[in-house]
């Protein structure tokens, strides 16, 4: 049986197909029960159907999530494989629910573009499903097995339909999707108990990626990367980190290279922590029982390179540490999303972040449960400044990031002392934490007299005096739009030190400085405030409006 959010994602699916829309993409968080839900979709389907991944991990946790509705399928991939699936389901569920013939398959996609096209069975199934489908473009492998279904209509499942080079997934653009079906958002799970909550650590590092470049593929240039990672302590760092904030748990670490990963393994072994690397090159064999052993809690920490960051299922793993930066979203999403599944015992996850990945998202596109505007459209590759962004710095006491409009660390109270005092840059703008000379400075710059020079005629007189009352007049407008911005958040009973900082965080400018700004630059920041306090609903009224 689904769950509420579940069965709400599903019928906005068939709502998407009824009205003429062959292909959609359905988005739910990581963690929310993909796989379940689109199990249960293809347990209704009455003809033929192929659920296809690009991983025999994926693969085998597709047809467990089948067999626990009862739908019997076959399986598209390597004999091993299908006798390693065999096994998994017998230990869920007690029975077998692989069946050659059956109409309903599962399908690992390498192997599928592989098949004879001229097999009927193609032309007989009437739905696809393909997971993790942000990598399903128009023009390559994931496309390619679409095709491979002429008189089917589509179903793509991911948590994020965003790419790191800016691709869309829409037919308009670069993929196939021709409707987005959007689940509940992450914090709305976490609220219900459907994920878990979390902390975020994120310990000083001397990781240097400033001069990076970002590949091809919108992620950082990876040979270059490497190089960066190896420059730093990061791989005695991972050990020292889990030793002081998460001892005991079970652990996923993503890592940057292979080589990496087994001296951070090796490194955790010497300090008398149960844990293995996993990459690409480990044997299928190896690999499979490696995680067997995992998910029933006989090793503390998984080391991996680029293999867990999809789909991967344990609800007893409650730490992630990110011991490899990224560019793409998605990637930092899915990653963050491996210790969220709630299990018993559980209060949160631990997320030590030894890469700055967290604060580089945060600007632009907030955390991984702040709410984003997802589209099939092409990505800008110079996107404007996000509305999700959400400005973090890191306690330099507790190492946990917190609201850089906050004068002390949520976490721990703890009151980063300013450098200085001197201006509104070294406080995030809060006024009340400048010194009374640069308040006496800033002061002196609003409302300056009009300066006529000596022998001006009346006619530049009255030009200068014009110019004095143009300014009056948007410094009027422009004070009034201050004062609703700050009447919004005094009725949320923020501070004024709080509500000095959001102000300055987000304009970019103290408010004593905006009351100096000549007529155009008062004008425009003033449309600024007056279009967000629109989008909270608020329309100013009155007299200057």
């Amino acid at each position: 049986m689904l769950r509420w959010y579940q069965e709400s994602l599903k019928n906005k699916i068939y709502a998407e197909w009824a009205a003429g829309k062959p292909n959609v993409l359905a988005v739910l968080p990581t963690g929310g029960g993909k796989t379940r839900t689109f199990a249960n979709i293809a347990g209704e389907e009455k003809g033929a159907s192929c659920a296809i991944a690009h991983r025999n991990e994926l693969v085998g946790q597709i047809s467990v999530a089948y067999a626990a509705e009862g739908i019997r399928h076959r399986i598209i991939a390597p004999t091993k494989t299908v006798k390693n699936i065999v096994r998994m389901q017998i230990e869920e569920t007690g029975r077998n629910y692989v069946d050659p013939s059956a109409p309903a398959a599962v399908a690992g996609v390498d192997t599928l573009i592989r098949r004879e096209v001229k097999n009927p069975w193609f032309s007989q199934v009437g739905l696809w499903i393909q997971d993790e489908a942000d990598h399903v473009l128009a023009d390559n492998k994931w496309g390619k097995a679409a095709n491979l279904f002429p008189n089917a209509r589509g179903l793509g499942v991911t948590a994020t339909p965003d790419r790191a080079d800016g691709k869309g997934l829409g037919r308009h653009a670069d993929g196939i999707f021709d409707a987005l079906a959007i689940g509940a958002q992450m914090s709305e799970l976490r609220g219900e108990g459907f994920l878990s909550d979390y902390r975020i650590v994120a310990p000083p590092s001397d990781l240097d990626i400033s001069e990076v470049p970002l590949g091809s593929d919108g992620d950082f240039n990876a040979p270059k990367m490497r190089a960066a990672h190896k420059r730093s302590h990061l791989v005695g760092d991972v050990v020292e980190h889990y030793k002081k904030y998460a001892i005991g748990l079970q652990t996923i670490v993503f890592a940057y290279d292979v080589e990496a990963a087994k001296e951070m393994a090796g490194r955790f072994r010497a300090a008398g922590i149960k844990a293995e690397s996993l990459s690409g090159e480990t044997p299928t064999a190896t690999r499979e029982a490696t995680v067997r052993l995992y998910r029933q809690g006989k090793l503390d920490v998984l080391v991996n390179v680029d293999l867990f960051d999809e789909g991967f299922d344990v609800p007893a793993c409650s730490c992630v540490i990110m011991a490899r930066a990224t560019a793409s979203f998605k990637k930092y999403c899915q990653q963050f999303g491996r210790a969220l599944r709630p299990a018993p015992g559980k209060t949160h996850a631990i997320i030590i972040d030894c890469v700055g990945n967290v604060i580089r998202f945060a600007e632009t596109r907030g955390l991984p449960d702040t709410p984003q505007a997802w589209t099939l459209d092409r990505r800008a590759k110079k996107s404007s400044a996000s509305p999700n962004g959400l400005p973090l710095r890191i306690c330099p006491s507790c190492t946990q990031p917190f609201e850089r409009w906050l004068k002390e660390c949520k976490w721990c109270g703890h009151y980063p002392e300013p450098a200085s005092r001197a201006g509104p840059e070294f406080v995030e703008g809060d006024l009340t934490e400048m010194s009374p000379e640069a308040i006496a400075r800033l002061r002196g710059l609003i409302d300056p007299s009009v300066a006529v020079p000596y022998g001006a005629d009346a006619k530049i007189k009255g030009y200068l005096m014009k110019k004095s009352r143009e300014r009056q007049d948007a410094q009027t407008s422009l004070r009034q739009a201050v004062a609703w911005y700050a009447g919004k958040h005094r009725a949320l009973s923020r501070p004024d030190s709080e509500i000095y900082r959001r102000f300055y965080i987000e304009y970019g400018i103290d408010v004593m400085s905006a009351q100096a700004l000549n007529r155009a630059d008062a004008e425009t920041l003033d449309a600024r405030i007056r279009a967000g306090l629109l989008c909270d609903g608020i329309v100013i009224t009155g007299e200057g409006a």
